[in-house]
C-alpha cells in the first residue's frame, strides 16, 4: 500500500540544535570545493606578506642596536635596502593575494546561484504557496553576494589575521615576555566581549535580513500591483505600509551598528591602553638595562604591525556572523523537503489513450487546521479516452484545486489518480507534464517572444504546429504587433490586453498537443464573439484530446460531451448537460448563477461601448 502524504508537518517537542558557526558555513562545501586551491593560494600568499611585514621591526632592531648605536653608515644601507625589499615583497603577496581570491568567489556566487533557482523550479507549487517571493529574491541576491564577499575577502583576512596575531606575540615574546604579559593580560576583555557579540549580534542580523526579504515583498507585490493601486487612490496607502517596514528595517540595522560599535570600542580602546602600559614598562626594562633600546623600537614596531589584525577582528566577526546567517537562510530552501519527486522505479503507460480516472481522491493543505474537511473529499471521477468532461460547481466547490491534481502540481493525500491505468506518482514527472498540459484562468506569459511563450511546453513543433495554435485560440493578433510572433511581449505579458494574454495562453496549452488537457475556465476574459470562434477552434482540437475544463460560463459549458457537478469537494452527479438540468436542482441553481454572471458581464460590456460623438469635444477625444 502507498504511505500518504502526512497532512501536516510534525513539530519536534524542543527546537533542533542550533549549528556552531563553523559548522554552520562548512556547509557550502560543496559548492566551494573546486575554488579551494585558490582560496588557499590566496590565504598563503597573504600569510607570506603579514610574516615579512613581522621581520621589518627585526630588521629595525639590528639597524638600532648595531649601525646607529655605531655611527656605522655602511650597515645603514644595508638595513634600508632590506626594508625596502621586506615592503615590495608584502606588496607583492598583497597583490597576489586579490588576484587567487577574487575570480573563485564569483564562480561560487554563480553555483550556488544556478542550484538555488535549480531547487525552486524543483519545489512543488505548495512551497511557492507559503514563501514570500521577495524572500527568495533576498535570498538569491543579497545573501548569496554575502557569502561572495566572504569567501573572496572574510575568511581569507580572519585566517591570516588571527595567525598573524599568533606569530606577532611569539615574536613579542622573543623580545620581552613582560611586556607581552601585559599585552596577553590587557587582550582578555576583548576576547570575552567577542563572545559575547556573537550571541547578540548573530540575532539581530538574523533579523534584519528576513526584515529585507520582507521589504522586497513589498515593493514586488506594489510594483506588480501598481495598476490598482492607481485605480483605487491607494498609492499613499501603499507608500505608508513601505515606510513602517522600511522603519522597523532602520531600527534594527541602527541596533546592529550599535552592536558593531561596541565591539569597535573594545578594539580600539584595549590597544590604546595596552601601548601605554607597554610603554611605561619598556622605558623601565630599558632604563635598568633588561631591554635594549633596539629591542623597545622592535617590540613597538611589531605591536604597531599587529594593530590592524587585532582592530579587523571586530568587523571580520560580524562579515562572519552575517555570512552565517545567509548560509542558513540559503539552506533553509535547499533543505525544504519536496514531497512531489520522481519515483525510483517510473512506469511508463503502455497505451497513450488520455483515460484519467479519479479514484477516491482526498487533498488537503499541510496547514490545513485539524477537523476541517478535506477541500476535496473523495472524488470519483472518469473521463474516457477522447472525451470533453466539463466540471462546474459554486465558487469554492474545489474546481481548480482537483484539476490541479492531474499533473501533480499538488500530490493527492489520499486515493490516487490514474492516466491511461498508471498512478500518476508512479509516472516521472516531465512524462506525466508531456501527457497532460493544462491552460490557467490567470493568464501568466513570460518576457519572451510570443513564439517562444506559446512553443514553452513543446519548443520542437514545427511552424504548421505553430500556426495552428494561434489559429484555434483565435490569436492572429500577433502576426501584427511589431516584430511578429518574435515580438517580446515584456513581463508577464502585461504589454498585452487580458483576452489577448487569455488566448495565447490557450494557444500554449493547444500546442503541447497533450493527451489529455485540462483547462480552468480558458476563456474568462474574451468577448462573446472571440469566445464563438475559440470554441469552435477548440471543437476540433477536442475530438481527438481528452479534456477537463473548469467552466464558468453556460456556452464553455456546451463544449463538453458530459458535465460533472462539484459540491462541498465532492462530484455529486454526473451526465450531459440536459440529463443534469432535469434531475439535479443543485445543478440547475449553478447554471442560472453561470447566466446571471455572463448577462451581467454582457450588460457591463455595453454599457462601456461608446455611443456616437455629438460635439467636437467628443470627436476630438
Amino acid at each position: 500500500m502507498r504511505n500518504e502524504l502526512p497532512l501536516s508537518t510534525p513539530t519536534a517537542d524542543s527546537p533542533p540544535r542550533r549549528l556552531s558557526t563553523a559548522r554552520a558555513i562548512a556547509r557550502i562545501y560543496p559548492y566551494a570545493r573546486p575554488a579551494l586551491p585558490r582560496i588557499i593560494a590566496g590565504a598563503g600568499a597573504a600569510l607570506v606578506g603579514a610574516v615579512v611585514a613581522l621581520l621589518i621591526p627585526q630588521v629595525l632592531r639590528s639597524l638600532v642596536d648595531g649601525p646607529l648605536a655605531e655611527g656605522d653608515l655602511t650597515g645603514l644601507w644595508w638595513a634600508v635596502g632590506a626594508v625596502l625589499l621586506l615592503g615590495v615583497i608584502e606588496a607583492a603577496m598583497i597583490w597576489l593575494r586579490r588576484w587567487f581570491v577574487l575570480v573563485p568567489g564569483t564562480h561560487i556566487e554563480a553555483g550556488m546561484r544556478n542550484a538555488f533557482y535549480a531547487r525552486l523550479q524543483d519545489l512543488p507549487v505548495a512551497f511557492h504557496d507559503r514563501w514570500p517571493s521577495g524572500q527568495l529574491l533576498s535570498r538569491m541576491s543579497s545573501d548569496l553576494g554575502l557569502v561572495r564577499r566572504w569567501l573572496s575577502f572574510g575568511i581569507v583576512l580572519l585566517v591570516v589575521n588571527v595567525v598573524t596575531i599568533a606569530i606577532g606575540f611569539a615574536f613579542l615574546f622573543a623580545l620581552s615576555w613582560q611586556l607581552a604579559l601585559v599585552f596577553v593580560v590587557c587582550s582578555i576583555p576583548l576576547w570575552i566581549y567577542t563572545f559575547v557579540f556573537e550571541s547578540k549580534y548573530s540575532r539581530v542580523a538574523r533579523l534584519s535580513q528576513d526584515q529585507s526579504g520582507d521589504l522586497a515583498t513589498t515593493v514586488e507585490e506594489s510594483v506588480h500591483g501598481i495598476r490598482v493601486l492607481k485605480a483605487f487612490g491607494r498609492g499613499r496607502h501603499a507608500l505608508d505600509g513601505f515606510t513602517r517596514q522600511a522603519e522597523e528595517l532602520r531600527g534594527t540595522e541602527i541596533e546592529k551598528a550599535r552592536a558593531i560599535a561596541g565591539i569597535w570600542l573594545w578594539l580600539l580602546l584595549v590597544p590604546d591602553v595596552t601601548f601605554a602600559l607597554s610603554l611605561l614598562g619598556g622605558v623601565l626594562l630599558a632604563a635598568t638595562g633588561s631591554l635594549t633600546v633596539g629591542g623597545l623600537v622592535a617590540f613597538f614596531a611589531t605591536a604597531a604591525v599587529l594593530r590592524w589584525p587585532v582592530e579587523s577582528i571586530g568587523f571580520l566577526l560580524s562579515m562572519t556572523y552575517d555570512t552565517r546567517t545567509a548560509v542558513d537562510r540559503f539552506f533553509e530552501v535547499m533543505d525544504e523537503e519536496n514531497p512531489v519527486v520522481d519515483p525510483e522505479n517510473p512506469v511508463v503507460p503502455e497505451r497513450a489513450e488520455g483515460r484519467l480516472v479519479f479514484e477516491d481522491v482526498h487533498f488537503r493543505y499541510q496547514d490545513a487546521p485539524a477537523g476541517v474537511p478535506d477541500l476535496v473529499n473523495g472524488v470519483d471521477l472518469e473521463l474516457l479516452p477522447g472525451e470533453t468532461m466539463a466540471l462546474v460547481g459554486v465558487t469554492g466547490s474545489g474546481k481548480t484545486t482537483l484539476t490541479a491534481l492531474a499533473s501533480r502540481l499538488y500530490d493527492v493525500t489520499g486515493g490516487r489518480v490514474l492516466l491511461d491505468g498508471v498512478d500518476v506518482r508512479d509516472m516521472t514527472r516531465s512524462e506525466l507534464r508531456s501527457r497532460v498540459a493544462m491552460g490557467f484562468e490567470d493568464a501568466i506569459l513570460f518576457s519572451a517572444s510570443v513564439r517562444d511563450n506559446v512553443l514553452l511546453g513543446r519548443p520542437d513543433a514545427s511552424e504548421e504546429d505553430f500556426a495552428e495554435a494561434i489559429a484555434i485560440a483565435q490569436a492572429d493578433f500577433v502576426y501584427s504587433l511589431p516584430d511578429g510572433v518574435d515580438t517580446t511581449v515584456g513581463e508577464e505579458g502585461m504589454s498585452l490586453s487580458g483576452g489577448q494574454r487569455q488566448r495565447l495562453a490557450l494557444a500554449r496549452a493547444v500546442a503541447a498537443r497533450p493527451n489529455v488537457l485540462v483547462l480552468d475556465d480558458p476563456l474568462s476574459a474574451l468577448d462573446v464573439d472571440t469566445e464563438a470562434a475559440v470554441e469552435e477552434g477548440l471543437r476540433r482540437v477536442l475530438s481527438s484530446t481528452t479534456a477537463l475544463i473548469v467552466a464558468h460560463r453556460p456556452s464553455t459549458v456546451m463544449l463538453a460531451d458530459r458535465v460533472a457537478l462539484m459540491e462541498n469537494g465532492r462530484i455529486t452527479d454526473v451526465g450531459t448537460h440536459s440529463q443534469l438540468l432535469a434531475r439535479s436542482e443543485h445543478y440547475r441553481f449553478v447554471v442560472s448563477s453561470l447566466e446571471a454572471d455572463e448577462a451581467a458581464a454582457e450588460a457591463s460590456e455595453a454599457s462601456e461601448t461608446p455611443g456616437l460623438a455629438t460635439t467636437d469635444e467628443e470627436v476630438t477625444r
